[in-house]
Parts: structure tokens; sequence; C-alpha cells
């Protein structure tokens, strides 16, 4: 009997190279980053130090050589001066009426077009295009498109009817600018709505009908529970970007009939009184308010995520 010998392996020039370093390769995956992070820096947080900076300044620009260090006493101003406050509850009054009656008809909508029917498309089409419209478009259509009292639609069709002809702006001044809010607002709370509705579990609803539910306890018990992430979300962007609205208030009433929001306030303290220390503690306080709300958002986000991933 003969005995067979194997050759010993011989490692290939592949595996005997060096691999580089773990942290070498984590710069190189995020070195196409850089150029971004910079920018954006640049662009959004040495602007905000340099607003940080100047709050804690009695800085006047009619005065400039007058300015002098104060401290926080910008911020005890903001929060104590009855406009600013004022402001600050008009805010929040815009703000929570615009992301609730956004959110009811966003998801009456989201009802609507979760059904198949003729046309869908075309529905879905038009009813997104008030949220691609400018915001201030949107606000100078309502302005002399439906709210004019002479030529407005509005008054149009009150004339038909015999009616009344108000001066919409005039008389019902901060829900003016809620309605035109809510239109342009209600197409993006319907599109987060209808994918929750479309990521619903299709057997568990069969199997409900089959059991001899309603619809309206479907909607109740298995539909709203399943959307509550998604109505979260939907409150918590909105109110991110209609707490810093300002074309709507500046275009409508410029700020005037009591409709002036924390935006429009530092707009007039620091382009119209030029008190520019006030105003950048006025606009600091409004970006912790949005930097509080985003944080909840992207928690909801990354919750939504995980449930997803946890469900494929």
């Amino acid at each position: 009997m003969t005995a067979t010998t194997t050759a010993p392996l011989t490692a290939t020039p592949a595996r005997t190279a060096r691999r580089p370093p773990a942290r070498l390769r984590a710069w190189a995956t995020r070195a196409p980053l850089l150029p971004a992070l910079v920018f954006m820096i640049v662009v959004t947080q040495l602007p905000f130090v340099a607003t940080l900076v100047i709050s804690f300044f009695d800085w006047n620009a009619l005065y400039p050589k007058a300015r002098h260090f104060t401290g926080l006493d910008n911020y005890r101003q903001v929060l104590t001066d009855t406009d600013l406050r004022h402001s600050v509850w008009t805010t929040v009054l815009l703000t929570a009426a615009v992301v609730v009656a956004s959110l009811v008809l966003g998801l009456a909508l989201a009802l609507l077009l979760d059904r198949r029917f003729r046309g869908r498309g075309i529905v879905r089409t038009l009813l997104i295009a008030p949220f691609l419209v400018v915001p201030v478009a949107a606000a100078l259509l309502w302005k002399h498109v439906l709210y004019n009292p002479e030529y407005g639609l509005f008054n149009g069709l009150l004339h038909l009817v015999g009616g009344p002809q108000p001066d919409w702006i005039s008389k019902t001044p901060l829900l003016a600018v809620e309605a035109s809010l809510v239109w342009q607002w209600t197409p993006f709370m319907m599109l987060i709505l209808l994918a929750g509705l479309q990521s619903r579990d299709q057997q568990q609803i069969e199997a409900a009908r089959v059991d001899g539910a309603s619809d309206w306890q479907i909607f109740r018990h298995l539909t709203l529970p399943h959307l509550r992430r998604y109505l979260e979300l939907g409150a918590l962007l909105g109110s991110v970007h209609i707490v810093q609205n300002f074309d709507a208030v500046f275009t409508l009433t410029s700020g005037g009939l009591g409709t002036a929001n924390l935006p429009y306030t530092v707009y007039q303290s620091f382009y119209q009184a030029h008190e520019n220390g006030l105003a950048s503690a006025a606009g600091v306080l409004v970006v912790i308010g949005s930097i509080v709300i985003a944080t909840f958002a992207l928690r909801v986000v990354s919750s939504l995520f995980r449930e997803e991933v946890s469900r494929a």
C-alpha cells in the first residue's frame, strides 16, 4: 500500500494581503459626506452661534456704537413683554388649530383615497397640488382670489344667494390665516396617513369582516390604533413647520388684528425696531421650541422604522 501525502495548503495572495485598519475604512466610508457636513455647519450652525452671541447684547442697529453686554435681559424681556407673550399665545393657538384641522381633513381624504374607484390617480394628484404651491403664492391666492370683499370667490358665491358681503380678513383675521394654512397642509397629512392605511394587515381586516365587524368597528378597533404613530408623526412634523410660519401672516394681515405670531414678532423687532439683540433672543427661543418638537418627531419616525423592520 502506498501512503498518500497531501501538500500543505498555501495562502493565496488575496488572503495574505493585509486589510486596512477599521478606523481607516470608517473614514474612507464617511469621506464623501464631509463636504455636505462642512456646508451644513457653515450655512446653519455658524449663523446660529452668531445669533446666540448677539442675543446677549443690547444692540440697536441705529446706534451700533452703543451696544453692550446685558446677559439674559433680552430673554427676560421676551418672556415678560406683553406683546411678545401675546405673539407666543397666537403661535400656539395657530399651530394647534391648523394641525388638528389638517389631521382631521387629511384622515378623511386618506380614507377616501384608500378605496378603489375610477380616476383615483387624478384625484390624488389634484389633492396633493396645494402642498406644492409656494407659500407666498398660496397666501396671495387666498387674499385676492378668495377673501377679497369686492371680487373674491367667497363673496361672489354669497352674492348669488343674496347673502352678506363680509370683509373676511377684517372680520375673522386669525381664522383667515388658519384656513389658508389648513388648505396647504392637509395634503401633507393626507399623504402620511394614506401611507399608514396602505401598510395595514389586510388579512386581519378580512378576518374581522368575516366575524361580522362593521366598517366603524374596523376603523375604531383596527385602523385607528394602527394609525396612531402616523397621526403623531403628522402632528409633530406639521407643528415644526407651522410654528415657524411667516408667509401667511405677513401676506394676509401683516401681523395686524392680533395675528402676529412669534416669527413675525422677530421680523418686527429686527427690521422695524432694529433691535438686533431682542430679535435674536426671540429667534433662539423659536429654534429651541422647534428642536424640542423635532426631537419627538425623530423618535416617532425611528419607532415606525422599527415596527416596519419587525414586520418584515
